[in-house]
């Protein structure tokens, strides 16, 4: 056997064995696994691999399969490969003579015509709304329904809601604008369809910001001014952004919206907004009114087709459809640990567009602004109620914008493995920092929330305002220092572009690991006064480990390129145990 399971995260593993097929060579990865590190996801991985093609095995045997010994589950995952209606109609008899079971008839019936199709057009049931399917039950929301959904309608375009503050854009709004100019360049390329990128600007004296947004990669601005948008107004702005969107002629838009001569559609095919507290709200508030969905904190998105099986999106249960020109949005799962990948689709009897996400601030680069680019500058023309501002702005402060910890060559990171003794673990981290000359201290969510209790003279430290991660700040320095930080991707996504990451753990299969230069399996609160030691004693060569170099602490083993540093800490406390426990925040 070539293949060791040893040298694959669990993560990594399941791609990894996906083009095995061989249950004897799955089998022995699996020994492999057990007489080395035996970890039990692991495991579990490879033994549903084997009982997949197990199963095959079984069913290939003599080519002959008996529904009488098979669960109407596994029923199900043999029809599902079989190709010939002469064998499907064998299995039906079979079934009729035998077990006789309403559900694997349906099944088999329904293979059947997935394969040999109709030679008559299909008449599909009219969908109908709950309180009219099921009228002896109860709906005590049928008054409330809120379907404004279009049929056969047209959508084009990208519109990128660009947010601003105290009078300009804020780096996130750039960040989009140069996304968006890249997703509908590969949408050109992709689709023979040029189709543009929208621009939307809201607020007082805006206009001005056009010209900017044109060269982040807008061709086309749509701005409304109002000084009573000089601050964000959920009723208000929400109005103005799905006036902008709905085109002439829309049915649940103005009755006296004009043509315009840019643009010839119904509604946005994409939106995007800031996750922001601003742009969080306003995002939901305005797909909610456009009836359609929203994947929120998304930090990856692109444009494909994808091939669906899911009931509630295709015509016929069984049936497979392609879904074309798909915004695919990417997003940490709420296990903090995997990614999930969010598509909003039309199902058939009803349409959902504009395809809306909302990105994390960070997630993407801020492009080289172009000034030559030219594009379009409209002015939106839009009466604005009174009633829309049910909330007057009397006074407002600029609040402090707390610790910056982007921009320092050093940023040392505490996480939960500090529980053992917080106020201690904490002095730590503040002592290793000083020993920097450029260097400052952040926490992971976990600490922000957690329930430990601090010492006066370090409480300063656990504010949120010194988060990394998703929902924290975003650092790139060149020397990264997690201790007791389980590797989460929300806290991944805050500082996996650092240029050199160290992290010290009690245990070896912390996630963390998985993206570290170095890896120092250790007690924390062994671990970091040696660090400091060093660095003090000038000892610590950190141009050298910035370069790939090899660094050591007392009783330390290191090794390079991603490899582990072992001290005689041993592994009783300052160790990161609270993936499971923490909702994966470290």
């Amino acid at each position: 056997m070539t293949f060791d399971p040893g040298e694959y995260s669990i993560q990594e593993l399941g791609p990894a064995i996906q083009e095995i097929e061989d249950v004897e060579e799955l089998r022995e990865i699996l020994e492999a696994e057990e007489a080395g590190e035996d970890r039990v996801g692991a495991k579990k991985l490879i033994e549903s691999r084997i009982e997949k093609f197990a199963a095959d095995d079984e069913d290939d045997g003599d080519g002959a399969i008996d529904l009488a010994e098979m669960s109407i589950a596994d029923i199900a995952n043999a029809l599902r490969r079989i190709e010939e209606v002469e064998e499907l109609e064998a299995l039906l008899e079979q079934e009729e003579a035998g077990e006789d079971r309403d559900s694997v008839k349906r099944q088999i019936n329904n293979r059947i015509d997935s394969v040999q199709g109709s030679d008559e057009e299909e008449e599909y049931e009219e969908a109908l709304p709950p309180e009219e399917k099921y009228p002896e039950l109860d709906h005590p929301t049928a008054d409330k329904r809120h379907v404004r959904a279009l049929e056969d309608g047209d959508y084009r375009d990208m519109w990128v809601y660009c947010e601003t503050q105290r009078g300009e854009l804020i780096d996130v709004s750039r960040e989009m604008l140069g996304k968006a100019r890249e997703l509908m360049d590969q949408y050109a390329e992709d689709y023979g369809d040029d189709e543009q990128v929208v621009a939307v600007l809201i607020g007082d004296d805006v206009e001005r910001l056009a010209e900017e947004c044109i060269s982040y990669g807008a061709d086309v601005v749509v701005y409304h001014e109002d000084e009573r948008l000089e601050r964000f107004q959920h009723k208000a702005y929400t109005e103005v952004f799905c006036d902008m969107a709905r085109g002439a002629g829309h049915p649940y838009g103005r009755d006296d919206r004009h043509e315009e001569e840019w643009r010839d559609y119904d509604e946005p095919r994409y939106t995007v907004f800031p996750a922001t507290n601003n742009g969080r709200d306003l995002s939901a508030l305005v797909q909610g009114e456009l009836d359609s969905g929203l994947a929120s904190d998304c930090s990856g998105l692109y444009i494909e087709n994808n091939v669906i099986s899911n009931p509630a999106k295709v015509r016929k249960e069984g049936d497979k459809e392609e879904f074309e020109r798909v915004l695919h949005m990417k997003r940490p799962d709420f296990s903090g640990f995997e990614y999930s990948t969010i598509l909003c689709l039309d199902n058939p009897n009803r349409e959902f567009h504009p395809q809306g996400a909302s990105v994390i601030p960070g997630s993407f680069e801020i492009p080289e602004p172009d000034a030559a680019r030219e594009g379009e500058v409209v002015e939106h023309d839009l009466d604005l109620e009174e009633d829309w501002f049910r909330v007057a702005i009397t006074d407002h402060d600029v609040l402090d914008p707390g610790i910056d910890l982007t921009g320092h060559e050093v940023v040392v990171c505490l996480g939960r493995g500090i529980g053992d003794d917080p106020t201690r673990g904490m002095e730590l981290g503040v002592e290793l920092t000083d020993a920097f000359e450029d260097a400052e201290l952040g926490i992971t969510r976990g600490i922000v929330t957690s329930s430990y209790e601090f010492d006066g003279h370090v409480e300063q430290y656990t504010k949120e305002e010194r988060q990394i991660g998703e929902t924290g700040q975003i650092v790139e320095p060149d020397l990264y220092i997690a201790a007791g930080v389980s590797g989460a991707i929300q806290h991944k996504v805050g500082m996996d572009e650092s240029d050199t990451i160290v992290s010290i753990n009690t245990n070896p299969d912390a996630d963390i690991r998985d993206f570290s230069d170095y890896f120092i399996e250790g007690d924390l609160f062994e671990v970091l006064p040696r660090l400091t030691e060093a660095i003090e004693a000038g000892e610590l060569d950190l141009k050298a480990a910035a370069d790939g170099g090899t660094t050591t602490t007392d009783g330390g083993t290191p090794t390079t390129d991603g490899g582990t540093t072992t001290t005689d800490g041993g592994t009783t406390g300052g160790g990161d145990d609270a993936s499971a426990s923490d909702g994966g925040d470290d």
